[in-house]
């Protein structure tokens, strides 16, 4: 099941709904981070009403696994005369699995102007980038769910960066803050490609802005691209960006990642 046919499923519980995680939505034992973070912002914008203000800034810590049967539940924390909070936890048996902090605000007259993220440099534009071949090691989510293209040519150098087109297959239906945040992790982390296959990873905690209150693309095709920064005892730290088709910044972020090896 695609994530729009998920939430038209989920039955309906004090503060906010009970799902079933389909396996196709699996990322090792656990949901796919991009497919939890959905499940927690719909609960956020079903709680906030018809009159909440578009999405500008998420805080998402990834607690414990998710699988089979998720409660998720979203409480209204403060609503201002410009932004309004809401928090979210998805948990299993009891126990929690994600928590997640959601600002929701209206654009404001500013006299500031300021736009210091432009998209990489050498980009394959999305009709001449290469299909990612999908492997029988390749997460069960991406293969199903989405299409993957290169973004940057080949290069023999290793370097702690991915950067590829990337677009949901089924999107109908969905909210287009939900749909940013379903497909902005999709990417493997960015020290990936510094890393045996075998060594095992996993997000710890996610920050992602939203650089407009009403994203827009061509296609559905979306920019993608994390770059590891600093790693160390196990623990790397990347940022993230997201750009639309007309190379225009979306989103921006940083995660946490824990590297077993």
């Amino acid at each position: 099941m695609n994530c729009s046919e998920v939430l038209a499923r989920a039955e309906p519980l004090e503060g906010g709904f009970r799902v079933a995680v389909p396996e196709d939505w699996h990322q090792g034992r656990t949901a796919y981070g991009g497919f939890s973070a959905a499940l927690a912002l719909s609960a956020a914008i079903r709680t906030g009403g018809h009159e909440l203000p578009p999405l500008r800034s998420a805080q998402i810590s990834f607690i414990g696994p998710l699988f089979g049967e998720v409660e998720v539940r979203a409480r209204l924390m403060r609503s201002g005369r410009n932004a309004t909070w809401i928090s979210s936890e998805i948990s299993r048996d009891g126990q929690p699995g994600l928590a997640a902090s959601f600002v929701f605000m209206g654009p404001v007259e500013s006299e500031l102007h300021l736009n210091e993220q432009q998209a990489p440099e050498s980009l394959i534009a999305v009709e001449e980038a290469q299909p990612l071949r999908f492997g029988e090691h390749s997460p069960v989510y991406l293969s199903n769910h989405f299409d993957v293209r290169f973004a940057l040519p080949r290069s023999e150098e290793k370097r702690p960066e991915l950067c590829w087109w990337v677009r949901a297959r089924e999107r109908d239906g969905l909210d287009p803050m939900t749909e940013i945040l379903l497909i902005a992790d999709a990417l493997p982390p960015g020290v990936m490609p510094l890393l045996p296959p075998q060594v095992p990873v996993s997000s710890m905690t996610w920050q992602c802005n939203l650089l407009t209150p009403s994203p827009r693309t061509h296609g559905g095709w979306w920019l993608l691209r994390s770059t590891g920064d600093y790693s160390e005892n196990g623990c790397s730290s990347q940022r993230m960006a997201i750009w639309n088709a007309n190379g225009q910044p979306v989103t921006m972020g940083m995660q946490s990642v824990a590297v077993f090896g």
